[in-house]
């Protein structure tokens, strides 16, 4: 039997499993099967909780086409909530993951379901600017283009037009557009891996605060996705960001066993 449990933030929705003992190995069609929203349990992806001698964890992570990823903003946010529930940790956790050490903490704990996290995320020291987009990498690779009415978009085919450009290969990249309201940002994302639009996503939200922020002098961006809200933290120093914090609700969906 394949225990999981299912977490989102601001949307972004993961399958977890506890791999502490390293006994489960998933290919990468079984992954993608768990997370097909028709014949599985469906989410945006899938996250190991491993065993890490040094820290509390590493966290491994999977998009949704069953292949391993870079960092996940908001499954950094959700695997520590579900550290949390595992009794690993209390309160702070420092992990691992395929870019570094994260640190992350709950700051708000409003009930076994929901809790407000913050995480820290990788510092960014180069951010290209060309003529209407941005190019940073915040964990993973992301495009970001300010524009006047994001709703007017259409993200997937757009965003799908840009992931694939010859000038982002091999690898590609993810797409963000965002839109300047009165007290914070709009963005909506294209991710590569899921192939398609997510209510959220939480590197591309980091991106897009700190394209904003790289000619002005704030140290907060509040972010409104179509899974909800979330915060961006940091210090500026030039050109460059650091201490950089993500925070978000994150919230428990179900728990259950697969045979799998």
């Amino acid at each position: 039997m394949l225990k999981f449990s299912k977490y989102h933030g601001a949307g972004n929705d993961f399958i977890l499993i506890d791999n502490r003992k390293g006994e489960i190995n998933l290919s990468c069609n079984e992954i993608a099967f768990l997370c097909n929203r028709h014949l599985g349990i469906g989410a945006d992806g899938l996250m190991f909780l491993n065993f890490n001698s040094l820290h509390d964890f590493e966290m491994q992570y999977f998009n949704s086409d069953g292949n391993e990823s870079t960092m996940c903003g908001n499954g950094g946010r959700c695997i520590t909530a579900f550290a949390s529930a595992l009794g690993i940790i209390e309160k702070t956790t420092i992990f691992n993951a395929i870019d570094g050490l994260h640190t992350a903490e709950i700051v708000e704990d409003k009930a076994k379901m929901r809790k407000t996290i913050r995480l820290q995320m990788s510092d960014v020291m180069l951010i290209q600017q060309s003529e209407n987009y941005f190019l940073l990498n915040t964990g993973s690779p992301h495009y970001v283009q300010l524009v006047d009415n994001v709703d007017d978009i259409d993200i997937v085919s757009e965003g799908r037009k840009i992931r694939y450009d010859k000038r982002f290969a091999p690898s590609g990249l993810n797409v963000n557009f965002m839109q300047v309201k009165e007290s914070h940002l709009y963005v909506r994302t294209y991710e590569r891996g899921v192939e398609d639009e997510t209510l959220s996503c939480g590197t591309g939200v980091t991106a897009s605060a700190l394209a904003y922020a790289s000619d002005k002098n704030i140290t907060e961006v509040s972010v409104l996705t179509k899974g909800g809200n979330l915060k961006v933290l940091f210090e500026k120093h030039g050109d460059s960001f650091k201490n950089i914090f993500l925070e978000g609700e994150t919230c428990f969906v179900f728990e259950g066993e697969l045979e799998f």
